[in-house]
């Protein structure tokens, strides 16, 4: 008989991560690098599943906030986007984000990491300085997002008297990790970039025990060659202001060699696995590492000329 009363709690209309659609009707979520391409992907993502709030964040106070809102409220206007800027890997910026959230809503259901740094090409050009900013960048910002989200996470609310609500009855949440292929192999890019985008993924992996009876999951995506809408001409090379490469570094010819699919992707596909992992089609996975290449890694090592 509990089985059976738990089965109908898990199936409930307002226990979100289980609807059978999909939706987040309710939820209150985080993005940063929010103003890039893919994070500015994932938050028109998270709205058409009908998240209640997102928090659109960057570490730059001058990024249009603004006109992201108006996009997405376009199509979404029952969605409230909220620019916030923030320190992303500073401890004290994230718990002073996290207490905002929590005392204009009462909850959080998502925090989606997707401000990370590219950094330089070589090791020859990669200095200490530069290898702490991707640490930074890459693997602090998903620990505090594992350190601080989840308390957060585990607080009930009542319907709120908003668009789009639905009350929270149960503890749950979603902690999104946005890295790069790099996270498992090396020769995408520069060895910072490989370090830092491997402790990513191990901030993941150390995240399932860390998170263990609380009802919290936490997944990494790790993109390939992605088509962030740049070429070459004006691209910074020492990668202190990118978060992927510019696919025009691999020809045509090349993508049509190494990968499965014979294109680079978009950054709406990084963002539809990121919808995924946030929603109740993936209730029952947590620890993951979603390679989202077009299946370069399974054919041949992703590497990208100089």
């Amino acid at each position: 008989m509990a089985a059976v009363t738990g089965h109908q709690e898990s199936e409930s209309e307002h226990f979100s991560p289980y609807r059978a659609d999909g939706k987040l009707y309710g939820f209150v979520c985080i993005v940063t690098g929010a103003t890039q391409p893919v994070g500015k992907a994932i938050v028109n993502e998270l709205a058409t599943h009908g998240a209640a709030c997102i928090y659109a964040c960057s570490s730059s106070p001058s990024d249009d906030y603004a006109s992201l809102a108006d996009e997405v409220n376009k199509l979404h206007p029952s969605t409230k986007v909220i620019g916030y800027p923030f320190k992303l890997a500073n401890e004290e910026d994230t718990l002073a984000l996290i207490d905002d959230v929590l005392n204009a809503w009462g909850r959080l259901d998502v925090y989606v990491t997707s401000s990370g740094l590219l950094g330089p090409p070589s090791i020859a050009s990669t200095t200490p300085a530069d290898l702490y900013s991707l640490f930074e960048a890459n693997s602090m910002a998903p620990f505090f997002a594992l350190k601080y989200a989840p308390p957060a996470m585990l607080k009930t609310s009542a319907k709120g008297n908003y668009p789009n609500a639905a009350p929270k009855d149960k503890p749950y949440g979603s902690i999104i990790v946005v890295s790069s292929v790099a996270s498992t192999y090396g020769g995408c890019w520069g060895p910072a970039f490989t370090m830092s985008s491997h402790a990513a993924l191990g901030v993941v992996r150390a995240g399932v025990a860390t998170l263990k009876g609380t009802g919290v999951r936490i997944n990494c995506i790790s993109p390939g060659q992605i088509d962030i809408g740049v070429d070459l001409q004006g691209f910074d090379m020492r990668g202190l202001s990118a978060q992927f490469p510019p696919s025009s570094l691999q020809s045509t010819k090349t993508q049509h060699e190494v990968v499965g699919l014979e294109r680079a992707g978009m950054p709406t596909e990084v963002a539809r696995v990121a919808g995924f992992l946030a929603s109740g089609f993936s209730s029952y996975i947590t620890g993951t590492n979603q390679i989202v290449d077009g299946g370069a890694s399974v054919m041949n090592p992703l590497t990208v000329p100089i």
